[in-house]
């Protein structure tokens, strides 16, 4: 099981993934479509989007299971905001898939690299 990252969401939006892993995204979204509330807001407020490509981002964003902030992400938030320097952002999106035990699929490899026992997928590697 995943949880996807914003990047990821985008470099699929753009036809940017890796040709060789275009099958296991096309797989992980019919079976493991799961975002953070973070990546929902930080996906739709890309400026990236035009009117025409920005409406159908929301149309497959609803396809999306979206985790939102719960107690438990909150404390693992706030953990691991005090034990290193990590963007708020991140570090939700990292507390999200530490707590659901999800398999970040991610580029930004290197944001998150300091956490211990955060599963990285990073399909650019």
């Amino acid at each position: 099981m995943y949880l996807i990252d914003t990047n990821m969401l985008i470099y699929y939006t753009n036809g940017s993934i890796p040709d060789a892993f275009r099958p296991k995204m096309d797989q992980i979204l019919a079976e493991s479509f799961q975002v953070s509330i973070i990546t929902k807001l930080e996906y739709l407020g890309w400026q990236g989007f035009d009117s025409a490509s920005y409406s159908k981002a929301e149309q497959f964003i609803e396809y999306a299971d979206i985790i939102h902030i719960d107690s438990e992400i909150e404390k693992q938030t706030i953990h691991l905001r005090r034990k290193q320097k990590i963007r708020l952002a991140d570090a939700v999106i990292a507390a999200t898939s530490l707590v659901n035990e999800l398999t970040l699929l991610t580029r930004n490899q290197d944001d998150f690299s300091d956490i211990a026992r955060l599963s990285i997928l990073n399909p650019f590697n």
